[in-house]
């Protein structure tokens, strides 16, 4: 029994009958709204401070009364990412299966920190990293952690790589720390992920420590430079590779890179965010050959699986560096027991944490092999689509080779795009975000939703005709281009 804040006890039981049935109601319709709405959010910062905000109330509330008052006023607030028409930061939407499976992640409120606490939990986690291995052709005696997301999977794995580098020295970073450690050399390309950088600072390992390699006009590191860079004596080392460059979608040559790194006692971390998906499609997977041979990879369920948010993963190819790294004990604590059940805090940087691998087994249950495949393809498809359909549109260059499900365009300068870009968002028809390329503006697509269509192509290509017929040959006027939103960097 539990004591609300005026003294009357309550159970489980008092819960207003129709409180998650009309939920339920507000889910649904949103999701029905989508193809409808504008994809971009309606309403400006002050509006929403406004409908949000107030002081806290003094008393309680009639939770259903709670929810609905709080759909009703975050409504405009909202950005339409489940439609078919948000191409923006390689986010995808949410699967049926994924979706309802989070629901029952938050009803059931496990906490999967280790096997005592929730052993459903553990097991489906330990079953779906499995399943994830032999999808995407990893080791299938590499350790895995469910993480918030690929930021979290980058410090996962590099911490693991700093444990085992460090230990190849007689150092042993858990007991003794960074101070006097030897230092560590990162090998990084000039286009990696800042996420990767991020993960390093927290980790203790400064700019100073990194080697920057150059790489092609699509962002793939020059192996060549890596080479000449291991033959040089150095400190304990930890070279990151790219499965897909966050703007041209290009990959490193990851055998080449491991053909380098091989015998060098250097650590192998590759960023899959989103790219290492391509593994599990026949047609794609030749696109990162090689990738088998790496120590670590992260990358996101919540990209190109649509999975809710947050969602990632870090697997590592020697568990015991990864479990030295991570893993942590009390004496109060309820840890392993007959069996061996999988106590997930040995693994991830989190004790207590969201039970995410409900959705991502939904997820990998609805589509099976052939569904995540085609699931890829189709996005490649589409997004070749539309570069094909903007390569007619009058003042568009695209800039990039569309090797996956990334597209990279241009207007005339960059005025221009910036406000053919603005006039698309602006339409509610697509929302897609600015970038900038060798100091240029331009404009990046994602095809990453798995509920996208042709007509969502089309749609999203007419938009960007209109757009650029009503402000190409006259120009953005001074007020367009001294606006300013979200999309732009």
């Amino acid at each position: 029994m539990q004591r609300n804040l005026r003294g009357t006890s309550r159970s489980a039981t008092d819960v207003p009958a129709d409180l998650f049935a009309r939920t339920a109601e507000l889910a649904a319709q949103w999701l029905r709204s989508l193809d409808r709405r504008p994809v971009a959010a309606s309403a400006d910062l002050d509006e929403l401070r406004y409908r949000l905000g107030g002081p806290l109330p003094v008393g309680p509330a009639d939770p259903l009364m709670v929810v609905e008052d709080l759909a009703r006023a975050a409504e405009p607030g909202l950005v339409a990412i489940p439609s078919g028409r948000y191409f923006g930061f390689v986010i995808g939407g949410g699967l049926p299966a994924a979706v309802a499976a989070d629901w029952l992640t938050s009803v059931w409120d496990q906490c999967p920190g280790f096997y005592a606490c929730g052993p459903a939990a553990s097991v489906v986690e330990e079953v779906t990293g499995g399943w994830l291995a032999a999808l995407l052709g990893l080791p299938v005696d590499a350790s895995f952690a469910f993480v918030t997301g690929c930021q979290t999977a980058h410090l996962t794995c590099l911490a693991t790589a700093r444990h085992h580098v460090l230990r190849a020295v007689d150092w042993n970073v858990e007991e003794l720390g960074l101070s006097g450690a030897p230092s560590i050399r990162v090998v990084v390309g000039a286009r990696r992920h800042v996420s990767v950088d991020r993960a390093l600072r927290f980790l203790g390992i400064g700019r100073v420590s990194l080697r920057v390699l150059p790489v092609d006009g699509s962002g793939r590191m020059e192996v060549s430079r890596l080479r000449d860079e291991l033959a040089t004596a150095g400190p304990p080392t930890i070279v990151c590779a790219q499965a897909g460059e966050v703007n041209t979608g290009a990959f490193d040559d990851l055998d080449d890179i491991a053909d380098a790194v091989a015998g060098t006692g250097a650590w192998l971390h590759v960023d899959g965010a989103y790219g290492l998906w391509t593994a599990a499609s026949p047609a794609l997977r030749h696109l990162v050959r090689g990738v088998e041979r790496a120590d670590s990879w992260a990358f996101d369920a919540h990209k190109w699986l649509n999975v809710p948010y947050d969602s990632g993963l870090a697997f590592c190819a020697h568990p015991d560096s990864h479990r030295a790294a991570m893993t942590a004990t009390a004496e109060y604590l309820v840890q392993g027991g007959p069996g061996q059940p999988r106590d997930a805090m040995d693994w991830t940087p989190a004790f207590s944490r969201r039970a995410r691998g409900f959705a991502v087994y939904a997820a990998l249950r609805s589509l099976g092999r052939e569904g995540v495949a085609e699931l890829l393809e189709r996005s490649c498809a589409h997004a070749r689509r539309f570069a094909a359909g903007l390569a007619t549109v009058p003042g568009c260059e695209v800039l990039n080779e569309v090797v996956i499900n990334q597209v990279l365009f241009r207007f005339d300068d960059d005025r221009s795009t910036d406000a053919v870009l603005r006039r698309v968002i602006d339409s509610g028809e697509a929302w897609l975000s600015g970038t900038t390329l060798d100091g240029r503006r331009a404009i990046r697509l994602s095809v990453t939703n798995w509920q996208t269509s042709d007509s969502d192509i089309t749609r999203a290509l007419d938009a960007f005709r209109t757009a650029a017929a009503e402000l190409l040959g006259r120009g953005p006027s001074s007020t367009e281009n001294d606006r300013k939103g979200p999309f732009l960097t």
